[in-house]
């Protein structure tokens, strides 16, 4: 899986990959990550990538010649590559999404800047919107590095326990049952002891009955669903 960032912040991004799982799944070469900066792209003699609004009004804009230039490259390298912009206007981000997309072979995140990016450049390269949820942050970078990072885990071979992915939250439209370690009672607070008799098959029957109680209080909306298809 090859991931494209656009953005004027690389180094956002790219710590993020210094550590960790997915810093094994570039060694690996399961994931392979490239940056593009549109300050590089411009032809704004001053270097500049943003300009006021039309409509008048505070903020400033990303423009569309760096962005169309950035992304018309991308296209000609590669015309399979899959656009995504992170705005507040895309559909929320899922696991579902998550699986689906780890499917593909390239995967292209537009970071915003400032009050945003010209629409143009989403109505003219944009695959697919996501949102992340319904607050505003400074930059595309979050969202971006969100999305990738759950899309990364569905890549075959990225997590060292594929069955990790199996009773993990919003599988069957539930969350995952409350884990628990090692020692059995600590501070007077005791592991449910169904744990520690060994019986697989009540282990996980009770399993699947906390995550159904616990999605029930905590998510009554995805318990509603859970229930619709049950």
């Amino acid at each position: 899986m090859l991931f494209s960032y656009v953005t004027l912040f690389p180094a956002l991004i790219s710590a993020y990959f210094e550590d960790s799982i997915l810093k094994r799944a570039l060694q690996s070469k399961l994931l392979l990550t490239e940056f593009y900066n549109p300050r590089e792209f411009t032809t704004n003699k001053h270097g500049k990538v943003d300009d006021q609004q039309t409509s008048g009004g505070a903020g400033m804009v990303l423009f569309p010649q760096p962005l169309f230039d950035v992304l018309k490259t991308i296209k000609e390298k590669n015309p399979q590559a899959y656009i995504i912009f992170p705005v507040p206007s895309g559909k929320p981000f899922a696991q579902i999404d998550a699986k689906r997309l780890a499917k593909k072979e390239h995967l292209v995140f537009v970071c915003g800047r400032y009050e945003g990016i010209d629409e143009r450049v989403i109505e003219t390269f944009a695959d697919e919107l996501f949102s992340i949820g319904d607050y505003i942050l400074t930059g595309g970078e979050l969202p971006s590095l969100v999305i990738s990072d759950a899309i990364s885990r569905n890549i075959e071979g990225v997590l060292g326990n594929s069955e990790s992915l199996c009773m993990e939250s919003f599988e069957n439209t539930l969350l995952e049952a409350p884990c628990f370690s090692k020692p059995p009672i600590y501070e007077n607070k005791s592991v449910p002891s169904e744990f520690l008799k060994g019986n697989h098959a009540k282990i996980t029957s009770l399993k699947n009955n906390m995550s159904e109680m616990k999605t029930k209080y905590f998510r009554p909306d995805l318990f509603s669903r859970f229930n619709a298809k049950h």
